[in-house]
């Protein structure tokens, strides 16, 4: 029988970087019983954005900070300045990474890669409360 499960995960980042919420994603799997399905989060923010990546090598996630940010330089000229110099190169940042997911469920776990993990990827320099929706579907 189908069913259907939503929770609100939050996430306090401290500052600019990669969240692995693999684990708390997992749990709330795990917790519905559900055998085969779909897991979809979409995060409710538009200064970070949500990536699966790599999860062994760490230097992989530094090199995406170094590209983005070379890309998306804080000391370029923006109208949108409202919170800060980082604070319309968070939102282009958003745009060109993706602030929904969705995983595959088999045999109650998600079903990915080897070296693949789920990240909050912070894009501010601040703190601040993330809030990441989860939809679970299955059977």
């Amino acid at each position: 029988m189908l069913q259907q499960f939503q929770h609100q995960l939050i996430v306090t980042s401290t500052g600019r970087g990669f969240y692995d919420i693999t684990p708390d994603v997992a749990q709330f799997v795990a917790e519905q019983g559900v055998e085969m399905g779909i897991v979809h989060l979409f995060v409710k923010h538009t200064s970070c954005s949500l990536l699966v990546q790599e999860n062994a090598d760490p230097d992989v996630r530094d090199d995406l900070e170094t590209f983005l940010s070379q890309l998306i330089p804080e000391s370029a000229t923006y109208r949108h300045q409202n919170e800060g110099p980082d604070d319309m190169p968070s939102h282009i940042r958003t745009a060109l990474t993706q602030v929904s997911l969705s995983i595959p469920v088999h045999a109650g776990t998600l079903t990915l890669g080897t070296w693949q993990s789920i990240f909050l990827y912070e894009h501010r320099a601040a703190r601040f409360q993330r809030h990441i929706q989860l939809h679970l579907i299955g059977e």
